[in-house]
Formats: structure tokens, C-alpha cells, sequence
């Protein structure tokens, strides 16, 4: 009777933590993309990439939990490319040609479309927002 006692107790309890577990389980809050200045690498990256890899980059930013993927740690990027940072694969990325699996999905967008829908299709805009944008994570780089 004890034992059975004990069991039922440790669902009714085991059940409540899971239901408290899933009301605080982290979610993505999806907003419409807003436009700041292309000439400010800081700017984009505090709007656009801050969310999931932190203002520091290193993939702690306050969406990173919901993810199903962790984000990149931006700041490792010239260590795990022997020393050297990586501009034209970061570029890329950002434009969404041969991106990392997270981006492109329902939780990360691939900026380049979407920097295409601010720019009004202006691609010297687009492009100056990709440029700007790595050269910032460029000096993110751990030394």
C-alpha cells in the first residue's frame, strides 16, 4: 500500500513538473523584419543576429534556448579556419548560398531574400548590408 501510495505521488508529482517544464519552455516570437541602416555593421548585427548568437556573438542571444540548433558561436569562426576569418563563407551565409543548416529554417532566416525586401530589390543596398554586417563579425573574432 505504501509502495503504491509512493508511485502515485511520484506522477502526480513527476506530471506537474513536466506541465510547469512545458509553460516555460522557450519560444520564438516571430516580428516583420525592420530596416536599419545598411552602413551600420553594429546596427544590423544588434537587429538581425543579436537575437540568437548574442550581442557578443557567441551564440547566446535570448532566442537561443527555442532553437532547435544552438547558433554559432560567431566569435570562433577565424580559430576553426586556422587563424584566418572566413569573409566570403560568412558573406554567403548571410545571403543564404550554402548556408548552415539552422539558417533557412523556421526558426533562422536566410537575410539575403529579406535584405532584398527592405533594399527594394536595390542590390548595391544588399550587398552593402552583407559587407558591413562580416566585416563587424570579423572583429568579433576571439584573438
Amino acid at each position: 500500500m505504501r509502495v503504491s501510495r509512493f508511485i502515485g505521488m511520484a506522477v502526480i508529482v513527476s506530471g506537474l513538473a513536466l506541465s510547469v517544464w512545458a509553460q516555460q519552455a522557450p519560444a520564438i516570437k516571430k516580428m516583420p523584419i525592420k530596416s536599419v541602416s545598411p552602413a551600420s555593421g553594429v546596427q544590423m548585427f544588434n537587429n538581425y543576429c543579436a537575437t540568437c548568437h548574442g550581442t557578443d556573438g557567441r551564440g547566446d542571444g535570448p532566442a537561443a534556448a527555442a532553437l532547435k540548433t544552438a547558433p554559432a558561436d560567431l566569435t570562433q569562426l577565424a580559430k576553426q579556419n586556422n587563424g584566418k576569418f572566413p569573409a566570403m563563407k560568412v558573406a554567403a551565409a548571410i545571403r543564404g548560398e550554402g548556408a548552415p543548416t539552422a539558417h533557412g529554417t523556421k526558426e533562422m532566416p536566410v537575410w539575403g531574400p529579406l535584405f532584398r525586401s527592405i533594399s527594394s530589390g536595390h542590390e548595391s543596398e544588399v550587398e552593402q548590408r552583407v559587407s558591413n554586417l562580416t566585416k563587424y563579425i570579423e572583429g568579433l573574432q576571439a584573438k
